[in-house]
């Protein structure tokens, strides 16, 4: 996993969920499965990424990520929400739902 090649997801894919974790975090650890069910449930054309801030300090620094769990969701290219720390999954699916249904049906 690159900058880059996340980028070119980000590019050619409709819609793109990047998820940022740290491997000692438990909070984004079951945070995850459920949000990733959720979106496959409700969203099946967004792509979904995950990202070990430990791993790529890197890429989380250039998508101004400094605190975890941070999802951040990209429809047509262009960042639509970005959700941190105290996620709300309802909050976030009601919020894509209406523009995810615009830009893909």
């Amino acid at each position: 996993m690159t900058l880059e090649s996340i980028r070119q997801t980000i590019e050619e894919k409709p819609g793109v969920l990047l998820y940022f974790r740290g491997e000692h975090c438990n909070v984004c650890h079951a945070l995850q499965p459920k949000l990733f069910e959720a979106f496959e449930k409700n969203f099946p054309k967004i792509e979904k990424l995950t990202v070990d801030v430990g791993e790529h300090a890197e890429i989380a620094a250039a998508f101004g990520v400094f605190s975890i769990p941070t999802a951040i969701v990209f429809l047509g290219g262009r960042e639509f929400a970005r959700v941190s720390r105290n996620v709300s999954i309802p909050a976030l699916v009601e919020q894509i739902r209406r523009p995810y249904g615009i830009m893909l049906s």
